[in-house]
């Protein structure tokens, strides 16, 4: 080491050296120049805030030029050699900082220099503005190898304050030269690797563990004081540790542990204590709550603790919170279920895997600190798990033993609450080499916690909001069924990704008597739940009126006028259309609706269909056109609302255009066209509307699974009916559907000769189920009657609802039509 230093140390060797504490600029240099950390005490020293040196060039903010003032130079020969010897220039005045910053030097360097702080994080420095004060700077620099861009480590101290502190007014009193000692001759070194990470803030341990490494390797800093004295220069965050403070400084002798900082010094090094922990606090606040996702928030909190706080941190939340569930009631209890929802700790991969298990759900016992904290909602700190300790809370645990990792540690366990309710807990430990929490830390962790319980809660009842938007919009949304009489229909709903995700589209497909069904897309303009409410009475009017038979374009001019009543700002586009699959026909009616797409089964082609457009809903005055169109069995019918294909910035003809393209490229199944069309017109991005799409193949209905007759108003025509039902399903080859059958058309039959009149009609439909009508012209619905033990009537309805899959009634001008539904039962 110094030569000096080893030709004149006094008896007792280096070992008696009175070791000391100065604060330290810290800066890691990338390989492109640039600043990449910047500590609080370079701020301090240098005059530039940390915000305003990242990602500046390292040379427009340190010491590059002129690093040796003219005193220095007069320095005797046999002081330089280890100072400057090995790490630089053998001769002349010494090393530049400007060849360590520009990569030209593969060795540790070190070097003094004069400059003048910068103002307000401007000029240059070495630059000389009037009035400003000289510092004279010491600097070590550390070139760094490995992966990553880190390249140069550099270390600054303010020479001027360690003359004052070691009481020299004149620094010609004190012969002062940077110079590096061994990591094994200096037991304070050790240090150095335990806060580095606490001193550079967003450093991770893998690079910290790096930069510690090479330094440890290549030398510590070390200054020599009268060529008798090395005292290593060490980082230093805090009120100057006290004998027995520290587990790990007690084991120092006491003049290695005493710090060279005089106790007038003490109150400006508390409140750079207190500014660092609110530095800290301001990065945490900074750093967590950057997503509303309540699992990311989660790990965001945990992880902020991790490395530069604390060696271990576990967050613990309740069920209800866990869940997105309302706010939870009361203050937790013996009974309180916690879920231990994220781990970070910087121990070697796995240590606390399988004790620990992230994921993991339980009571906390009585008699332990976690309870303690958990039901007064105070912060609990235990400076040190005692083995007694360590093994009553182990022994509170079944089939675990936590010993191992927590005796000897420092244990500091704060809540997290909001609204002065306990939501969690979070659990911090520091390994014994390091120092232990005391009541500043105390202080600290709880403002972190009560900051990450803000951002947990914002988060939970982001979650709750959108769980209940969920579930509002689910309940909703219809549940089509996949198979109606001759029409297949497959649907997608996509929420919105905006911040709510509920909206006001809709879909909905109707069974209709006379085997039709109704398809129906909608979108209710707006988001939000007062959408979702007006969607809800709209889609409701629309069922009803559907199955009241409602021609398309009366049906529009009725929800025109119930959007009105409902108040003015209710507006909504709707396209209506019922399908006939007997005659192969859509009856349409459009309320301001893009175009459906109708892909031909003949040839592939799909075409928008040019529709009259109209006003949307609540405009009111404007009149509604229905239009017929002729369709094929096989041909597919494609309803969307906007949100599928207008994006922000592009034409709406665009996305038509994309829309058509993908609807007829062929698909093996109709959910699989409906994944075809979402894919293709997601991948455009940009979307933020919801999104409602309706898919309908119109397979028809042949002719030789269609029957109709017409009866005469005649009692005789019931026992025809029947005959005729009869013989039409043995043709089919339903032998055993017979017999039901001709019970339920003589039942309802009956009831048309008996309470209609004119000419009576009977159809018989095949589809999947078997499908009767009968048509009489009396418009009255029918309904059931509570017939007595000895009344000859009144139980025909009350046969057809026990025995038929389902039925109904409807009437259209001056008929009605009663219609039940049979299960086809094939015969042997």
């Amino acid at each position: 080491m110094d030569h000096g230093s080893e030709r004149d140390t006094p008896p007792g060797g280096a070992g008696d050296a009175t070791a000391g504490r100065v604060p330290l600029a810290v800066v890691v240099v990338d390989r492109d120049g640039l600043v990449s950390h910047w500590s609080s005490g370079a701020g301090r020293l240098f005059g530039v805030r940390r915000q305003d040196a990242v990602g500046r060039p390292a040379a427009d903010l340190l010491p590059v030029s002129g690093a040796l003032p003219e005193d220095l130079h007069d320095l005797p020969a046999d002081a330089m050699p280890d100072a400057y010897g090995p790490y630089g220039p053998g001769d002349g005045p010494g090393p530049d900082l400007d060849a360590s910053l520009g990569g030209h030097s593969a060795y540790p360097t070190a070097g003094r220099a004069r400059l003048f702080p910068h103002e307000h994080g401007g000029g240059t420095a070495g630059a000389d503005p009037a009035g400003a004060a000289r510092i004279d700077v010491l600097w070590w620099a550390y070139p760094l190898i490995g992966p990553g861009p880190s390249r140069l480590l550099v270390l600054a101290a303010d020479a001027t304050r360690l003359r004052e502190q070691r009481g020299y007014d004149d620094e010609t009193a004190e012969r002062i030269s940077p110079g590096f000692a061994r990591h094994t001759e200096l037991p304070a070194s050790d240090e150095l690797e335990r806060r580095l990470p606490e001193i550079l803030p967003n450093m991770g341990p893998g690079l910290s563990g790096r930069i510690v490494s090479q330094i440890l390797e290549l030398g510590y800093p070390v200054l020599e004081f009268s060529q008798y004295d090395r005292v290593p220069v060490t980082p230093y965050w805090g009120v100057p540790r006290r004998p027995g403070r520290s587990r790990a400084e007690a084991v120092v002798p006491q003049q290695r542990s005493a710090p060279l900082i005089p106790t007038g010094a003490e109150h400006e090094l508390e409140y750079a204590a207190v500014r660092e922990r609110l530095e800290f606090l301001n990065e945490v606040s900074s750093g967590i709550g950057s997503s509303l996702d309540l699992g990311e928030t989660i790990r965001e909190v945990t992880s902020a603790a991790v490395p530069r706080f604390a060696d271990f941190a576990g967050t613990h939340l309740r069920s209800a919170v866990l869940a997105g569930e309302g706010f939870p009631d009361g203050p937790p209890d013996a009974t309180t279920v916690m879920h231990r929802v994220w781990v970070e700790h910087n121990d070697e991969p796995g240590r606390w895997d399988d004790t620990v298990p992230v994921g993991e759900t339980f009571a906390f016992p009585e008699h332990t600190p976690f309870y303690q904290c958990m039901v007064t909602g105070e912060p609990v700190l235990v400076p040190e798990v005692t083995e007694e300790l360590g093994n009553r809370i182990s022994g509170e645990f079944e089939k675990r033993d936590l010993r191992p990792l927590i005796n000897g540690r420092s244990l500091l366990i704060v809540p997290l609450k909001a609204r002065n309710v306990v939501l969690g807990f979070m659990v911090l430990m520091r390994r014994p080499d390091r120092a232990a929490f005391d009541d500043m830390d105390r202080t600290t962790g709880a403002e972190l916690a009560a900051r990450a319980g803000l951002v947990l809660d914002n988060a939970r009842m982001y979650t709750y909001q959108e769980n209940v938007a969920d579930t509002l919009q689910d309940s909703m949304l219809p549940q089509v069924a996949p198979r109606t009489a001759g029409c297949d229909v497959a649907t997608r709903y996509l929420p919105g990704t905006r911040l709510g995700r509920i909206g006001g589209d809709w879909f909905d497909a109707v069974k209709l008597p006379g085997s039709r069904t109704a398809l129906v897309v909608g979108d209710v303009m707006g988001h939000g739940l007062n959408s979702a409410a007006m969607m809800g009475q709209l889609r409701t009017a629309v069922q009803t009126m559907a199955a009241l038979e409602t021609p398309p374009a009366q049906l529009l001019r009725n929800l025109d006028d119930l959007a009105r009543r409902l108040g003015e700002n209710y507006l909504a586009t709707c396209l209506y259309a019922v399908y006939d699959p007997i005659r192969g026909e859509l009856h349409m009616a459009n309320a301001g609706h893009i175009p459906p797409v109708l892909v031909r089964a003949e040839d592939g082609r799909s075409e928008l269909l040019d529709l009259p457009t109209g006003a949307p809903i609540g405009v009111g005055g404007v009149p509604f056109e229905s239009t017929v169109v002729r369709v094929r069995p096989g041909d597919r019918l494609v309803l969307c609302t906007d949100g599928l294909v207008e994006v922000r910035g592009s034409d709406i003809g665009e996305g038509l255009a994309a829309l058509c393209e993908s609807a007829a490229h062929p698909a093996a199944s109709m959910d699989a066209a409906c994944d075809t069309i979402i894919r293709a017109l997601n991948t455009r991005g940009g979307r933020k509307d919801d999104v409602a799409l309706l898919m309908a193949r119109l397979n028809g209905i042949p002719d030789d699974h269609v029957a109709e007759w017409r009866l005469d108003a005649d009692p005789r025509d019931v026992g025809r009916a029947r005959r005729l039902v009869g013989d039409r399903l043995l043709a089919w080859g339903l032998p055993q559907a017979v017999e039901t059958a001709q019970l339920l058309v003589s039942e309802v039959v009956t009831n048309a000769v008996r309470y209609g009149g004119g000419p009576i009609g009977l159809r018989v439909v095949r589809t999947d189920a078997l499908l009767f009508e009968v048509t009489d012209d009396e418009p009255g619905l029918p309904a059931m009657l509570s017939a007595g033990p000895y009344d000859e009537a009144g139980r025909g309805l009350r046969v057809v609802t026990r025995l038929a899959r389902e039925w109904g009634a409807s009437a259209t001008g001056h008929r009605k039509t009663v219609w039940f539904e049979q299960s086809v039962v094939a015969g042997p």
